[in-house]
């Protein structure tokens, strides 16, 4: 049976022939939302571990004992041979040129490890970075570099109120960047924003669209405590998506997105203690297995409603 959309792990298998799992790494990053540079606060959903929870436990480690780490989780799962390396917390091209070339090419040199996912921000992609990212592609033509860019809303009035910190306009010229080396771009876009409905999210599918990205990453908004986005949510200045809202945006989103683009994500993980809501998220099972119910049902699959 045809898949209903385009799965990350499918283009995988299509493509290396084998399952490949993600090991999340933490690289000791920062953040320009965080160091004062644009802000001290972050962004009003981000936690103080900035998306890296499942990251490898991390303090004193190196890369390579950090993927080697990784590596150990996976001993009981028949799996292939190969594995991506994630640079997840933080910003993870924020920092001097030398540095960063350092931790990529410790990950690239793994010989377990097929490529490497960086997910930064698109203002944090200067010309050394750029140039970097140019050199290593050739160095490693036989291993991927990918990058995931945190756009989540193409909505100027929302990205104001998560506190982004860049225009769209900065996302649009990163993704140029990134297509003229010939680097795959994965973008991350959140489904229940304070304030989006339906419409707001297809603005942000058809963004995707135009640009003909690489990946997308339909995170559901987890709401996590000591954030001030959970200060908003227990003052009740907005509401959590009920299992039943987010799937009927999710089938949406997914119906208008190119069937070219791979997806990585279609829910999301929120750390069990530090999730305010919405907790039937937690059972991510369930949600992927009413989604693929949902999608059956009513004949939904990836591209239904794309049109070129």
């Amino acid at each position: 049976m045809k898949p209903y959309y385009y799965s990350i792990s499918e283009y995988l298998k299509n493509t290396y022939g084998e399952k490949i799992y993600k090991i999340a790494l933490d690289g000791g990053f920062s953040c320009p939302n965080r160091d004062g540079t644009l802000d001290t606060r972050g962004c009003i959903f981000c936690s103080k571990g900035g998306s890296g929870e499942f990251a490898i436990h991390t303090k004193g480690l190196t890369i390579d004992e950090q993927i080697k780490a990784g590596l150990s989780l996976f001993h009981e799962k028949k799996t292939g041979n190969r594995f991506i390396a994630y640079f997840q917390a933080y910003t993870n091209t924020y920092g001097p040129v030398s540095r960063l070339n350092k931790l990529y090419r410790e990950a690239l040199l793994h010989p377990s490890i097929a490529g490497i996912s960086i997910a930064t921000r698109p203002d944090c992609l200067g010309g050394q970075v750029l140039s970097l990212f140019k050199e290593l592609k050739k160095e490693f033509s036989d291993k991927f570099i990918w990058v995931e860019l945190g756009l989540q809303t193409v909505s100027e009035k929302t990205a104001s109120y998560i506190r982004r910190g860049y225009p769209l306009s900065v996302c649009t010229e990163a993704i140029a960047s990134l297509k003229a080396l010939s680097i795959p771009v994965i973008l991350h876009i959140i489904i229940g924003l304070p304030g989006e409905g339906m419409a707001q999210v297809l603005e942000s599918i058809h963004y995707a669209n135009q640009y003909a990205v690489f990946g997308i990453k339909l995170q559901l908004l987890h709401i996590l405590k000591n954030t001030d986005l959970a200060t908003d949510y227990e003052l009740g200045r907005f509401k959590a998506l009920s299992r039943e809202e987010y799937l009927d945006m999710l089938t949406c989103a997914i119906a208008h997105l190119s069937p070219a683009i791979t997806i990585h994500r279609v829910t999301g993980d929120g750390p069990k203690k530090l999730l305010l809501a919405p907790l039937w998220s937690l059972n991510k099972r369930e949600v992927l297995n009413s989604l693929h119910r949902k999608m059956k049902l009513e004949q939904v699959y990836q591209g239904k409603e794309f049109f070129a």
